[in-house]
């Protein structure tokens, strides 16, 4: 935990027994994912290295998390009509997923030229879908909070709300359990509610536990933001991680970034797509760019992360143009 910042932000946030209560609701709707050994990868770095393999929930990333725990907690507080949410894939099918089991209706808005496995998957859950005239993601992200002005729709977005969080923290609980030695936990970071939660379970369970956290070269928003302690925009985040293409973090994310990860590094494009092979041919674990990213970051930073290494494999939803250059990449 990074101790400069201890003193302004003394309180982790979500706390342990919130988690634990979203631990709880989420396990009636699907079962925790798995932590595997990853011998190869293991070989390669000279540590014990296991795989958090959140690709095996429903749409395929651990986005479901966070909007079942998200969405109900914002339904439990009065009734909606329409969820919406904007996204560059993986949160929207989430929240897609999540409104259908609900009983509510969805409305994803998406940027231009979007992954298409994950538009499609959207799709398949039945939401309505609009995209924005640009590939920049703040272009959905101003369309959805226009339509969100409307009575009775709410807008599920993932960067800052406040709820959403302790969904991804019950990703710590079940490493926690699965392997109670863990000396780190290895993180890729877009919009941070991934790592956010992460970390705050993982310090209030097991605070020796090095959390690190990961970001695209061409999308450092966030990791610039933390080294300077504020808020530092990018003009953009083109990288085929598109589950990792921030611009413009929210001021609550740094500081919380700042009091709880301990350690970001960055990650190039050539170096994720070698993550993809690796883990694809020699682990048999499919991952979207973002999805490998704690592996690109475990082979290439030199990160001393102790002996017992997971890496938090975020999504599989992988285009199959980026899965053609990856096993090309070798």
């Amino acid at each position: 935990m990074n101790s400069a910042a201890g003193a302004a932000n003394p309180q982790i946030v979500p706390g342990i027994s919130t988690i634990r209560e979203a631990r709880k609701f989420l396990a009636k709707y699907f079962p925790p994912t798995r932590l595997v050994a990853a011998p190869f990868l293991g070989r390669m770095v000279g540590k014990n290295v296991y795989l958090k393999v959140e690709t095996e929930l429903p749409t395929g990333s651990f986005k479901v998390r966070g909007a079942f725990w998200g969405l109900a907690q914002r339904m439990s507080r009065g009734p909606i009509q329409e969820v919406v949410a904007c996204s560059t894939g993986n949160h929207g099918a989430a929240v897609a997923l999540a409104a259908k089991q609900f009983g509510i209706e969805a409305k994803i808005f998406l940027p231009a030229n979007c992954n298409p496995v994950k538009r499609a998957r959207i799709a398949a859950l039945g939401a309505a879908i609009v995209e924005s005239r640009d590939s920049d993601p703040a272009s959905a992200f101003a369309l959805a909070a226009e339509h969100a002005r409307q009575p009775g729709v709410y807008f599920l977005n993932d960067a800052a709300d406040l709820d959403l969080p302790a969904g991804p923290a019950t990703i710590s609980c079940e490493i926690l359990e699965q392997l109670p030695q863990a000396s780190a936990i290895v993180v890729p970071m877009g919009d941070t509610a991934l790592i956010r939660g992460i970390a705050a379970a993982a310090k209030q369970i097991s605070p020796q536990v090095k959390i690190v956290g990961v970001q695209a070269e061409r999308a450092p928003s966030y990791y610039l933001s933390w080294k300077e302690g504020k808020v530092v925009g990018t003009e953009t985040c083109d990288t085929i991680a598109d589950g990792l293409a921030t611009r413009t973090p929210e001021a609550a994310n740094v500081r919380d970034v700042k009091y709880l990860v301990d350690e970001l590094v960055l990650v190039s494009e050539d170096q994720m797509l070698r993550a993809i092979e690796i883990l694809l041919l020699e682990e048999h674990i499919l991952a979207e760019p973002a999805g490998a990213a704690s592996t690109a970051a475990l082979l290439n930073s030199g990160t001393n992360c102790g002996e017992h290494v997971v890496l938090v494999v975020s999504g599989a939803n992988i285009s199959r143009e980026v899965l053609r250059r990856a096993v090309a990449s070798s």
